[in-house]
């Protein structure tokens, strides 16, 4: 089994910058893309980008790109999300997850992914 938790969510202003993390349990993770989605109140949940397996490929939604990185220590199990010139709009909670399957592309679709942690909120203030 696999579980998976996120830290490092918190208040910030607008333009501040916020890390989150992702630290997973579990033998299988470094062999799963990992995608980070978030939820913002009264909004369907949204994919906020991705890095595969291996590191080498990722994806971040149009909303995020040029602002929002995300990295992956294999070794230590974790994927992290770092948030810079954080907006109003960037409100939500943010959840990290797994990928259903092993050594497969890496997914923008939260039915593809099968582990889930539990979230963590930021919230950015103007």
């Amino acid at each position: 089994q696999l579980q998976l938790v996120e830290s490092g969510g918190g208040l910030v202003q607008a333009g501040g910058s916020l890390k989150l993390s992702c630290a997973a349990s579990g033998v299988t993770f470094n062999a799963r893309a990992t995608g980070w989605f978030r939820q913002a109140p009264g909004k369907e949940r949204e994919f906020v980008g991705g890095i595969s397996w291996r590191a080498g490929v990722t994806n971040y939604a149009d909303s995020v790109k040029g602002r929002f990185t995300i990295s992956r220590d294999n070794a230590k199990n974790t994927v992290d999300l770092q948030m810079n010139s954080l907006k109003p709009e960037d409100t939500a909670v943010y959840y990290c997850a797994a990928d259903r399957y092993t050594y497969s592309n890496l997914p923008v679709s939260e039915d593809e992914y099968e582990y889930w942690g539990q979230g963590t909120q930021v919230t950015v203030s103007s």
